[in-house]
């Protein structure tokens, strides 16, 4: 993985920073069966909620709970390694967009230390779970329609390759992506936008075929 040695904002500190991702911390979750709250779901536009009832019976009949779990942080940091990246998430996009698998920087890097939810309104995820095919924005700067993020700035990100996790069935269960606080050059875009696109194959099928630690 990249170390960024020029990076300004790579100052050791003796605590995360104060600023992070918005979110909220993760509720507990057990492996017993995901019923989407009726309140949330009442409060969503019809094809939202019906999307999201789709979600959770999917992740019920799966037997994929919608927690932190190793083998998904393990493909997480294998993706975001491959990329040279320093974040990377696999994202249930459920009340909340879920990193069920991250990696991220040290503790006392200097570097925003993320949560495992977020805003369903923040980052690209939304965009890539709309367009249901691989987002890659080598610069998120290059493209006033992809520069004004409430994660460019908490986390000033500069880069962000992701891709959805489509099942066989068409349910769009959620994204994987790796972010990263400097711009990649164009010419890479292609290769980096390859590695999130192998890493989501690599996710749904360790999802419909392996039982989940």
């Amino acid at each position: 993985m990249s170390q960024h040695p020029s990076d300004p904002y790579r100052t050791p500190q003796t605590a995360p920073p104060a600023r992070s991702l918005p979110r909220r911390d993760m509720r507990d979750t057990t492996r017993g069966p995901l019923t989407p709250p009726g309140t949330v779901l009442s409060s969503k536009p019809p094809q939202q909620s019906l999307e999201l009832a789709q979600r959770y019976e999917l992740l019920n009949r799966l037997g994929v709970p919608p927690m932190a779990n190793e083998d998904f942080d393990d493909l997480a940091r294998d993706m975001a390694t491959q990329a040279g990246f320093l974040y990377g998430f696999v994202n249930l996009f459920l009340e909340e967009q879920t990193f069920v698998g991250l990696h991220q920087p040290p503790a006392d890097s200097g570097y925003v230390i993320v949560g495992r939810t977020m805003s369903r309104d923040h980052g690209w995820c939304p965009e890539v779970m709309a367009r249901k095919k691989a987002l890659p924005l080598h610069d998120v700067h290059a493209s006033p329609r992809f520069s004004g993020n409430a994660v460019v700035d908490a986390v000033r990100i500069r880069s962000y390759f992701g891709a959805p996790l489509i099942h066989d069935s068409g349910t769009v269960l959620g994204t994987v992506c790796v972010i990263d606080p400097e711009k990649r050059p164009l010419a890479e875009a292609r290769r980096l936008r390859d590695i999130v696109i192998n890493a989501s194959a690599q996710v749904l099928d360790h999802i419909t075929r392996a039982p989940v630690r």
